[in-house]
């Protein structure tokens, strides 16, 4: 008779009424009556009955309780106290296999393998899942990486895939840029951060007096940090201009 063997945490170790009157050296429906007389009276969870494969003489299967580890002794100390060690014994064994188990016998256990493959078949399409899901973030931080100096936020917006007023509006809301004569600035402790730059465009204006009229770029650095901070995905189809 196969001892049954928790494959995951929602099928725990058990001890089949047959094989505790083999243990006891009892009649197995001797065994079973005694289980159902305790369970009658509140001592013990009467558990379904199973239909298992029976090694010995007689039926190809035999109906069985199985029992978790306190159940069990508490049949044992009914039927045969002095057989209780044996029992003791049986489940330190038993608990021994599942810290340790013979990989020559589970793979031959139909029931293990079956477990084993479903177990890694649900790894297998959670870590695709996962990886399908990051896929458009490693493009965006991928795209980040080659760039090598800072950019101004309309090409900083193409590259993290979203539309450049969407940056400017996240970027002044948390407090990376300032607007300053209609252009936007970059705060000075971002600057220290290394995330933006201070730049000036220099031009004549119609008198010929020279005007400096600030504006700020995007450093990888800085573009890195708020692809973390909000999760940009790939939606470069989407990106617009100024």
């Amino acid at each position: 008779m196969n001892q049954i063997i928790p494959l995951a945490a929602d099928h725990p170790l058990t001890m089949s009424s047959f094989e505790i009157s083999r243990l006891v050296e009892s009649n197995h429906a001797d065994v079973r009556r005694t289980i159902e007389r305790l369970a009658n009276r509140g001592v013990i969870t009467l558990p379904p009955l199973a239909e298992v494969s029976n090694d010995g003489l007689g039926p190809k299967t035999i109906s069985v309780y199985n029992l978790c580890k306190r159940d069990s002794f508490v049949v044992v100390a009914r039927l045969s106290p002095e057989f209780t060690a044996r029992v003791v014994d049986r489940w330190q064994e038993l608990e021994e296999k599942i810290q340790n188990p013979d990989p020559i016998a589970a793979l031959s256990d139909p029931a293990f393998l079956r477990s084993t493959l479903l177990t890694y078949t649900e790894k297998v399409v959670a870590l695709e899942a996962k990886v399908s899901e990051q896929a458009p973030k490693v493009a965006v931080l991928e795209r980040i990486e080659a760039g090598k100096k800072s950019i101004i936020l309309t090409e900083a917006a193409k590259v993290l895939g979203v539309k450049r007023d969407e940056l400017t509006r996240r970027l002044h809301k948390e407090g990376w840029v300032y607007r300053q004569n209609k252009s936007w600035v970059a705060a000075i402790a971002q600057i220290h951060a290394g995330r933006m730059e201070y730049q000036e465009a220099h031009y004549h204006d119609d008198d010929g007096n020279e005007v400096a009229k600030p504006y700020c770029r995007l450093t990888p650095k800085g573009m890195i940090r708020f692809a973390q901070i909000h999760g940009v995905n790939d939606l470069s189809g989407q990106a617009g201009s100024a």
